[in-house]
């Protein structure tokens, strides 16, 4: 992607880096912005139309709830791309309380304050573009945010609906039974009174699924909200997309025809696909964006291609903004006083351009510590459950600069030429991670500098430190891989599956419905087998290791004598495993007697009932005490 900036907007530079712009592709340039909803500061990515093309219509894009938004962050993000290329000028939003923007109060209610910002963000892209009209395109629950703002909004004239939900009472008997199959063989949650308090703890009442939380007002809310009430006289033309096998907004579909409203309703596949798949398995629906730019090309007010000489029609440049968030938080000193962090979008890196949050301590702090966090899975810098922000605003308040970063072809960062983006382990990784590092120490003369990962994330952050990336600390949950040979792909045997995968079977051998699955050849029986014949291996190959070690003899991809290595050099790491995860076992057989040897540089704590991601809060929350307390303690 380039760097080039000949299109940006003009950004106010005080107490920020300069910017460098990514190219947005297939064609643009996006911006990270923040602007303001009733006071508070919203996060939002503007995507300028494509040079030498006009429109008179933008398009603002709203997401979906929770989960569903995490995995269709790559997915909207091509739904914006695509519109600029057009010309017609496009921003995405992160209501309050989700993605990067500030936080929200425990006990209001999201859905009026969601569709107040879905307001705002129109009126923040008139106000950049000079654009007189605007399409408003949600999913899910951003579509039934979009139709309630629409309702209220007299510039908003367009909608494009995808798999809307048209039932608040339908929708949270769909919340309620995610969370039910969540909860399925996990084990029994502490009491609250058990788990440390958290910042992020909602109200009584409230209803938490998937890591995100809803509040009593909202869930109120939710069930009094029925579309086939809904009421927009401003909207002359609405485009419904269902997704192939959930024909939720056919019959509403109708109801809008009947009303005289300018209605297309198709049923496309990708649904499921881009907002219900695992982010490293998620999907662009690309038959939904066709119709999307199908539908703003014939849009009375759409794209054109202006005469020689044009130089871009509407297109207005914005006013100078500033390009930091200011947040007041408690203060790591006496009670009751408060602390300013500041937070800011960053470019750093050249080949490609890569892209992070900093949230920066309150000023005069002179300890120089910062701590980067790296993705998990393909999940971008929010992290899962959007752990990240939580932790990197708690962190700065403690004194540290905290850097939440996507690695190349993942999130925001741009792709290095010749790979394939969204993978889990890109092979050039360790010169994202170095280029994060160089960036702490120049910028902000961070003199001790964390790497903190979950998963794929504690994989890069143990093998940066293997490679000698200058770092004080690794700070490593749930790592699943402690070696990955280039060219590996997910769907491959892992040694984890070959730790974890024997139990399951074995509780699944008087499951009738896992007979059936096996009869039916819906399980690869082969795949069973090479993890039964591997398994004793690991065991053998444990045993000739440890003796190798003994006698001094160096094995290629020895952990023991790696992670020995990483102490010679003064680094201090920090496990953090979810009771029952592969990892537990992965690591004492493949490091064996050498983790004994490391003493208090090598930390291990267990969890009781989390999951791989932590998404409970008690448990989270937990993890948060274990990480911070070993972060400050060992500062």
């Amino acid at each position: 992607m380039s760097s080039a900036s000949s299109n940006r907007l003009p950004i106010a530079q005080e107490r920020s880096p300069p910017f460098q712009s990514i190219g947005a592709e297939p064609g643009g340039l996006a911006n990270p912005i923040y602007f303001d909803s009733d006071g508070h500061r919203l996060f939002g990515w503007f995507h300028p139309p494509a040079a030498h093309t006009t429109a008179d219509v933008g398009l603002v894009i709203c997401k979906p709830f929770g989960y569903e938004a995490l995995c269709s962050h790559r997915g909207l993000r091509a739904f914006a791309e695509t519109a600029a290329a057009l010309g017609v000028p496009a921003l995405r939003v992160d209501y309050l309380g989700t993605g990067d923007s500030a936080e929200i109060d425990s006990q209001a209610d999201q859905l009026e304050v969601w569709t107040r910002d879905v307001r705002a963000a129109v009126d923040e892209l008139r106000r950049r573009t000079g654009v007189r009209h605007v399409c408003l395109l949600g999913v899910r629950l951003g579509a039934l945010l979009a139709a309630m703002a629409a309702s209220e909004c007299t510039t908003a004239i367009s909608l494009i609906l995808i798999a809307p939900i048209v039932s608040g009472r339908r929708y949270l008997r769909e919340l309620r039974t995610a969370r039910l199959a969540a909860a399925v063989g996990k084990v029994q949650l502490p009491s609250a009174a058990a788990a440390p308090s958290d910042a992020a703890d909602v109200n009584a009442g409230s209803m938490e699924v998937s890591g995100f939380w809803m509040s009593a007002a909202t869930l109120a809310a939710l069930k009094k909200v029925d579309l086939s009430a809904y009421k927009a006289s401003t909207v002359s033309d609405v485009l419904v997309i269902d997704g192939r096998g959930l024909p939720g907004a056919s019959a509403w579909a109708q109801q809008l025809i009947e009303l005289g409203v300018r209605t297309k309703y198709l049923v496309l596949p990708g649904v499921v696909e881009m907002t219900v798949a695992w982010p490293h398995l998620a999907t662009i629906p690309e038959a939904m964006i066709a119709a999307m730019r199908d539908w703003l090309l014939q849009f009375p007010h759409g794209p054109s291609v202006p005469s020689a000489g044009n130089g871009g029609g509407q297109y207005l440049a914005a006013a100078p903004a500033s390009p930091i968030m200011e947040m007041t938080v408690p203060s790591n000193g006496p009670e009751g006083q408060q602390a300013l962090l500041t937070e800011h979008p960053v470019f750093f890196g050249s080949e490609p351009v890569l892209f992070g949050i900093v949230t920066e301590p309150p000023q005069g702090e002179i300890r120089r510590r910062g701590v980067i966090l790296l993705n998990s899975g393909a999940d971008y810098h929010i992290g899962p459950n959007a752990m990240h922000v939580s932790f990197a605003r708690d962190w700065a308040r403690h004194g540290y600069v905290v850097l939440r970063m996507d690695l190349a072809g993942l999130g925001e960062s741009g792709t290095r030429p010749g790979q394939a983006g969204h993978e889990v382990f890109p092979p050039a990784v360790l010169d994202d991670i170095r280029a994060a590092v160089a960036f702490l120490r120049t910028r902000y003369a961070a003199a001790d500098i964390t790497l903190f990962g979950l998963c794929s994330g504690a994989y890069h952050a143990l093998r940066a430190a293997a490679a000698g990336i200058p770092v004080n600390r690794i700070l490593m949950v749930n790592p699943q891989n402690y070696f990955w040979k280039e060219g590996t792909t997910l769907d491959e045997l892992q040694p984890a599956d070959l730790i974890q995968n024997p139990g399951l079977y074995r509780r699944q051998f008087f499951s009738a419905a896992a007979w059936k699955r096996l009869l039916s050849g819906q399980v690869d029986i082969w795949r069973i087998a090479k993890i039964y014949f591997y398994r004793p291996l690991l065991d053998v190959e444990s045993t000739l290791r440890n003796i190798a070690r003994r006698l001094h003899i160096r094995l290629p991809n020895d952990l023991g004598s790696e992670l020995e290595e990483i102490h010679r050099r003064g680094v201090k790491f920090v496990f953090v495993f979810a009771v029952g995860e592969p990892g537990i076992d992965l690591l004492k057989l493949q490091a064996g007697s050498s983790v004994k040897r490391l003493g208090e540089s090598c930390r291990i704590h267990y969890v009781d009932g989390g999951n791989h991601p932590f998404s409970q809060s008690g448990q989270r929350a937990i993890l948060k005490k274990i990480l911070s307390d070993e972060l400050f303690s060992r500062s």
